[in-house]
């Protein structure tokens, strides 16, 4: 290996482990926020990445009907709570069952974008209420059960949205066009303008999710909900609305990813869950609570792949995936032990 191709291998890692980062910040957000570590993640990738390519095909995204289920599933069980007497917020409920739904079907049917940036924009509105619908109906019934039920309901729903991904998209992969067709060459360092593209959107949502949560006061709600559930509430905070909120920004995180890395590398209908590993990997290095820790891990994550790439692509997976192990070791040892209650 001599320096070109350190620089090379160096270049993807950076560009693999900003898109890891930005899957890591998703996982430690909902895992902070309802102790949901939520496998599917990386399906919001899949399912964003593969709907751009059919916009760009001239297609219809399948999965708009299963938004369209959803939510209508979604209107039948808040209508029964409400009959059973329960508080059922109508004004959040209608945002994500009615006018994001609305929204991508407008854009979709009636714009009908031709623009790569109209096709995103349509992409993102049509994955992101998905992750909120999905709370409602799989997670907040169980919002007080273990962290391994809600592991396992977890686990059941990532083999039903690959499911689904297969039926809505085939098996066959697609890729979309890049949104800077662009190539430079720095000292010998060949460099796309999709990488780029890559790099500034990630640097750009990392400052925009800082300001969100250090500014804004639904920012500081999640906080205070990540931190103390019980507290959060006896302050007012909708802890309910904190679940939806968190799942919505997930999708959004995953639906931006997708958009991101589908001009890079060809997208199939199970991608996103390897993915969406590599971003937990990144996650457990900062303990599924550290937001920077996260992102550093997912550096990490990042050129450990590259690098085992070269030296031995066969195993590339396996190294990844074996770096959690001396990682949970340490945590073990520095760490006491707490009930789950606690």
């Amino acid at each position: 290996m001599d320096l070109q191709i350190a620089l090379m291998l160096g270049q993807d890692g950076v560009v693999n482990g900003a898109i890891y980062a930005l899957m890591a910040l998703a996982l430690v957000l909902v895992f902070s926020v309802t102790r949901i570590i939520f496998i599917p993640q990386g399906e919001f990738v899949s399912y964003a990445a593969l709907s751009m390519a059919a916009l760009q095909t001239g297609h219809l995204p399948a999965v708009i009907w299963m938004v369209v289920g959803l939510a209508l599933i979604t209107l039948i069980v808040e209508g029964w709570r409400q009959l059973r007497g329960l508080q059922v917020d109508w004004k959040a409920t209608l945002v994500w069952t009615v006018l994001f739904p609305l929204l991508a079907a407008g854009l979709i049917f009636g714009l009908r974008p031709s623009s790569q940036w109209g096709q995103a924009l349509a992409v993102l509105a049509l994955i992101t209420p998905m992750g909120p619908l999905l709370y409602r109906l799989t997670f907040r019934p169980l919002a007080h059960t273990t962290v391994l039920m809600l592991l396992i309901v977890s686990v059941a729903l990532h083999g039903v949205m690959v499911g689904l991904g297969l039926f809505f998209f085939g098996a066959e992969g697609s890729r979309t066009t890049p949104f800077l067709d662009a190539r430079w060459d720095l000292g010998g360092l060949p460099v796309t303008g999709q990488s780029v593209v890559v790099l500034v959107a990630t640097a750009l949502l990392l400052v925009v999710m800082y300001l969100f949560f250090e500014r804004s006061i639904v920012g500081k709600a999640l906080r205070a909900t990540a931190i103390n559930r019980v507290g959060a509430r006896l302050m007012g905070v909708p802890t309910e609305l904190a679940g939806d909120l968190s799942f919505a920004l997930a999708a959004l995180i995953g639906a931006i990813c997708g958009i991101l890395i589908a001009p890079i590398t060809t997208i199939y209908y199970d991608t996103g869950f390897l993915i969406g590993l590599k971003g937990f990997v990144a996650g457990i290095i900062g303990g599924l609570a550290s937001y920077p820790m996260a992102v550093v891990g997912a550096l990490v994550v990042g050129q450990l792949e590259s690098f085992s790439s070269f030296w031995a692509s066969a195993f590339k997976e396996v190294l990844v995936f074996t770096f959690i192990i001396p990682v949970l070791w340490w945590f073990s040892l520095r760490t006491h032990h707490v009930e789950d209650e606690e």
